[in-house]
């Protein structure tokens, strides 16, 4: 499979086509696709979604996708390396590369919410008209517009559920999945009593519940949350253990390492140099 790369850490462009030149292509970087017109098929990660005007996709990296064109197709692309998330002081979304990467989990369209549709369309648009004015300050003002596209991208994501959530499951259930990822950073409201308390269940029923409406525990899904937390710290940003610790609530390097390597099979530091290699 051929794989691309990019040299900077940040590439906007507009493509007018009516086929897609890559087939099965794979990236080292993010990928937004915004389709401003035409309709067809996307494939990603061997799954085939149709799409239309105002669809916002999100490719990251290692994904693999292609389009298949019904029509002539207007796209805007957005391409930014992991080096630009990991770069950029979000104020409250410091998850945010590890919300981009849970993209991949799905194949749709990102953008769930209409008014956010709405407000992606107006800011593809400046973004195009800015390319073709190449005027003083264009480049910040590019990358405001594309901060904006990522922070919008990361809360429709936020709000997206895992396949494996009943499409049945009631309000409090999302509404404890929402408290975990939360806190994720605070173990001692993580615990089973204070959850149960929190949502007004009892100890010995919040466990049964979650899982009837989840198909795991609710202790392996606080875990997988926060094993692919820290994933993405030792991917993207350049916190030593002992700091990717202390931001985890665990006692000490020690026991963060048994954490990871029980779900890992590698301690932290193995982990990141297996990725820089």
């Amino acid at each position: 499979m051929a794989r691309e790369n990019i040299h900077n850490s940040l590439d906007v462009y507009y493509e007018k086509v009516d086929c897609c030149p890559l087939r099965n292509q794979e990236f080292n970087f993010f990928e937004f696709v915004y389709v401003l017109s035409g309709k067809g098929m996307h494939g990603i990660n061997g799954n085939q979604l149709s799409f239309e005007a105002e669809d916002l996709f999100l490719i990251t990296p290692n994904d693999y996708h292609s389009f298949d064109l019904n029509e002539v197709c207007e796209f805007m692309v957005v391409r930014f390396a992991p080096s630009y998330v990991k770069s950029y002081h979000w104020q409250s979304i410091d998850h945010i590369e590890c919300l981009l990467y849970y993209a991949s989990h799905f194949s749709g369209s990102v953008l769930a919410n209409e008014a956010d549709k709405r407000m992606v369309a107006n800011l593809m648009q400046n973004l195009m008209h800015t390319l073709e004015q190449e005027s003083i300050y264009g480049e910040d003002l590019i990358r405001h517009l594309v901060n904006a596209i990522i922070v919008i991208a990361a809360r429709n994501i936020s709000v997206m559920k895992p396949e494996y959530i009943s499409p049945n499951a009631d309000k409090r259930i999302l509404q404890i999945i929402d408290y975990i990822q939360e806190n994720i950073r605070q173990p001692e409201l993580l615990k089973i009593n204070v959850i149960a308390a929190k949502f007004g269940l009892s100890d010995t029923y919040v466990g049964s519940y979650f899982r009837k409406q989840c198909n795991e525990s609710i202790q392996q899904y606080i875990s997988s949350y926060r094993i692919r937390l820290i994933e993405h710290r030792l991917r993207f940003s350049d916190k030593r253990v002992h700091e990717i610790a202390d931001e985890f609530g665990f006692a000490d390097e020690s026991h963060i390492n048994k954490f990871f390597k029980r779900h890992k099979g590698l301690s932290l530091s193995a982990y990141r140099n297996k990725i820089k290699n």
